[in-house]
């Protein structure tokens, strides 16, 4: 079962951009998530639509991020690329003649409710703001690495 990733991969561009000074181009981001740059533009249209990016045109132009990292979460971003299905299962039919699969999906459905519910609230309480503290973290983390100052050493 294939799962489905925008949401992933349009944080990681996201948090790729906000660490540039200057815009990126789709080919650029389209490389990032091996996708192609159409898709991408679109993606970004979307984004830029909620005012959480911004479009350059022309020579030196691309993606910029537009918001505040600390005021938009996880959940926003989701909500912008049209709050894609959270759950990978389902029920097996939605309106079943067998009082036997009415009786599982009442039980099931409660769940997936329940449990898309939880999810929501938990991409509601991460900013991307916490999404770069973290890289950041991670990138002085692997700067004081042994490993990174041996291979530092010898180039």
């Amino acid at each position: 079962m294939r799962r489905d990733s925008k949401l992933s991969g349009v944080l990681h561009i996201l948090l790729h951009m906000a660490e540039q000074a200057k815009p990126v181009t789709s080919e650029d981001l389209s490389k990032m998530m091996g996708t192609n740059p159409v898709v991408i533009r679109r993606i970004m249209a979307g984004l830029r639509q909620q005012g959480y990016v911004q479009s350059e045109k022309g020579h030196g132009g691309g993606w910029t991020v537009s918001c505040d990292l600390s005021k938009v979460t996880l959940r926003d971003i989701y909500v912008a690329l049209g709050s894609p299905s959270l759950l990978a299962i389902g029920n097996r039919t939605e309106a079943p003649g067998c009082l036997v699969e009415q009786a599982v999906n009442t039980a099931l459905q409660q769940t997936f409710d329940d449990a898309e519910e939880l999810l929501l609230s938990r991409l509601g309480e991460v900013t991307l703001a916490m999404l770069s503290a973290d890289y950041q973290a991670r990138l002085i983390a692997r700067e004081k690495s042994p490993k990174c100052q041996e291979a530092q050493d010898a180039s």
